[in-house]
């Protein structure tokens, strides 16, 4: 029941593989072509996280940085004090860890109600009245709303759009060029892009991505996503987008997420404290997405224009068929 599948393989900052297959628009018959577009949903969060990191290595930025108050990047632009207890508290580095305290990824999840409603409003009503659960720094819990902010953050400390500052000043020296923020119809999508089909009732139209956009609202080709792998921490012949030294507080787990192989650090999925492999994926109605960068030298991106439910199921299909096709070819030693 997925009408098309893109996927691009990279090995030592080489494309290896490169492959769209099925429609991009099964009603109209349209084939995908390896330059379609597609929604990559949460694997948007890497995008976000290096950017923030581009502005720390800049000066402009500090983990520790106090994010809403006088004192904070946004000062009283979303609401005046006096604030909710641990607003004032929380941090860069605690959007980054999901560990601000509250606004999880559930039925309660800000970026998914009141779609009416603008940036400013949405963090303005969140703040003043949704309280957090936990002080800043102390548990881990998924949060869309607070890459939302980072996205504010961004475009209060460069002074230009989210889209704009990321795609001139990330994507552009990576070579991406189509890379753009979603609109929320299918009337609006851009060229090239897939139309997203629904399961189980779901609507992939009924959403503002738009909104979405510093958390889960990009569209990307496969080739795109690699692209921007091979560019994070460099490959042979590819200059990288971060220091050695970035890099590591990047894929360092954070200090509230649950013990285990497998951690979130700041943006990324790691293993091995991200001397392991680093990697997101992404689901939304009508989308599943998921990118890898090995240690190894390979990096991948695979995309759908559905999703199955529980969403997971498709997440776990997606990342098994992308290590059986690198394990595939017996010179690659994946």
């Amino acid at each position: 029941r997925v009408p098309a599948t893109s996927i691009a393989i990279s090995r030592n900052g080489q494309f290896a593989y490169d492959e769209t297959v099925g429609m991009a628009d099964p009603q109209h018959v349209l084939q995908a072509q390896q330059s379609s577009l597609f929604r990559i949903a949460s694997a948007t969060k890497p995008i976000t996280s290096v950017t923030i990191f581009s502005l720390i290595e800049q000066g402009k930025l500090n983990l520790t940085d106090k994010v809403f108050g006088p004192s904070g990047i946004l000062d009283i632009k979303y609401g005046k004090p006096p604030y909710k207890p641990y607003i004032t508290d929380i941090t860069v580095d605690h959007l980054l860890t999901h560990t601000s305290g509250g606004w999880p990824n559930d039925n309660t999840d800000p970026m998914m109600h009141n779609d009416g409603w603008d940036h400013i409003k949405l963090i303005t009503e969140t703040i003043a009245n949704v309280p957090l659960t936990y002080p800043p720094g102390t548990h881990w819990a998924y949060s869309n709303f607070g890459y939302c902010i980072l996205g504010r953050v961004i475009e209060q400390v460069t002074g230009q759009p989210y889209e704009g500052y990321v795609q001139t000043n990330i994507l552009a020296p990576c070579g991406i060029t189509t890379m753009q923020i979603a609109k929320n119809s299918e009337r609006e999508r851009a060229p090239n892009e897939v139309v997203y089909v629904g399961q189980y009732s779901e609507d992939p139209y009924k959403l503002n991505v738009t909104r979405m956009d510093s958390h889960g609202g990009w569209i990307a080709s496969s080739t795109d996503l690699v692209q921007f792998l091979n560019h994070v921490a460099g490959a042979p012949g590819i200059p990288a987008l971060l220091k050695p030294a970035t890099i590591k507080m990047m894929t360092t787990p954070a200090p509230a997420y649950p013990p285990g192989d497998a951690r979130y650090a700041r943006g990324w999925m790691v293993r091995n404290n991200g001397a392991g492999n680093w990697w997101h994926n992404g689901s939304l109605p009508g989308t599943t997405s998921i990118m890898v960068r090995t240690p190894t030298g390979f990096c991948w991106a695979a995309l759908c224009n559905t999703r199955s439910q529980p969403s997971d199921e498709i997440d776990t299909a997606i990342d098994q068929m992308m290590w059986n096709m690198v394990r595939t070819v017996p010179s690659w030693n994946a």
